[in-house]
């Protein structure tokens, strides 16, 4: 296997200039950047961070790398992993991946570098060969949301089957018989989980999913704004448009706006991923909840169980169905709850199989 001096000989530079350009330091030429980067796809070598992040001491540090930051799930997930590792005793160091696979490692290997003690990911794909290296090392580290089939480390996340269940059945109810998906990544495992599951749930009832009524979207709203657009532009427009997340949502929200119409009279809508501001809009948003707050804080316990040597165990916690007036339900007979006034989530399901 090649070494960083192979590559650094290979392109004619320092072994301190390879460091920098692996480690996206802009004091690098873009000549002797072109030059390393062709080394190492030459070479095929791979930066070993997790032989570097082995120590016997520790530095209560925790590292997370979400998603997307600008997304409030992932932002409250964040907030609620903080909280439980201060009362733990640790201070977390936090990475955004910008829903990007180069950046979500470029993070991760940063925070090994940092001799942080355990590793939190939210991953963006299912293809990082460098998570994979950091499993099969020991590196303690923990999934929360999504997962990378394969890597046997714990998964700390949301049941959404039961829900997108819920809500079908609650469409259903409601008369809606043309029901379209705006879908995440389907490199994401949540991405293909909730296809999968909308696409059951519709068959119960004897519906089915057509490909005009599955548009790919990449939780953002830009790409809920455009897949609504296509959606609105088809012979046969749905009935509904379920996004399956909050920004997608939010940009299914404002195509329906851009063109004069309103929600639910010309299209309703539902998201997954609840978040507070969907009680202020008009109409308010019936979404799926997930326990943000539940998973942060179990992710954080799975993570330091396996630090200080105990057997972290993979968590499941179910998703819930709010309803509110984004499907034409009618006028509730009193004011809708806070969501944060909401029951305390169900106790926690262990799922031995995915650690």
């Amino acid at each position: 296997m090649a070494s960083i001096k192979d590559v650094a000989a290979e392109a004619g530079v320092s072994v301190a200039t390879v460091s920098r350009v692996l480690n996206d330091h802009p004091s690098v030429s873009a000549e002797a950047r072109t030059r390393v980067l062709a080394a190492v796809e030459t070479l095929g070598y791979r930066p070993n961070a997790v032989a570097r992040s082995l120590r016997t001491d520790q530095t209560h540090t925790l590292g997370l790398v979400i998603s997307d930051v600008l997304n409030p799930y992932f932002t409250e997930l964040a907030r609620s992993v903080e909280e439980e590792a201060r009362a733990l005793g640790y201070s977390v160091i936090i990475g955004n991946a910008d829903e990007r696979p180069d950046l979500q490692d470029h993070h991760v290997r940063n925070l090994l570098d940092r001799r942080i003690d355990g590793l939190l990911v939210s991953p963006t794909d299912g293809g990082s060969p460098l998570m994979l290296d950091a499993a099969r090392a020991g590196t303690p580290m923990v999934f929360v949301d999504r997962w990378i089939p394969g890597v046997e480390v714990p998964v700390v996340r949301a049941d959404g089957r039961g829900a997108v269940r819920d809500l079908v059945a609650h469409l259903h109810g409601l008369g809606h018989r043309r029901l379209a998906i705006i879908a995440g990544p389907a490199a994401t495992t949540t991405g293909r989980e909730r296809v999968e599951a909308f696409r059951e749930a519709l068959g119960a009832y004897g519906l089915e999913l057509p490909d005009a009524y599955i548009g790919q979207g990449d939780f953002q709203a830009d790409s809920g704004r455009r897949v609504t657009e296509g959606f609105l532009d088809l012979p046969e427009p749905p009935e509904v448009v379920f996004a399956a997340d909050n920004l997608m949502a939010l940009g299914a929200l404002d195509a329906v706006r851009a063109r004069g119409l309103r929600v639910p009279d010309d299209l309703a809508l539902a998201a997954f991923d609840d978040i507070r501001w969907f009680v202020h809009t008009d109409p308010p948003i019936t979404a799926i909840a997930q326990p943000t707050g539940e998973l942060g804080r179990a992710a954080v316990r799975a993570l330091v169980d396996r630090i200080e040597g105990r057997p972290g165990e993979s968590v499941t916690l179910p998703a819930r169905l709010v309803v509110r007036r984004s499907c034409g339900e009618p006028e509730p007979a009193s004011p809708e709850p806070d969501p944060a006034q909401a029951p305390a989530v169900q106790p926690p399901v262990t799922n031995r199989s995915q650690s």
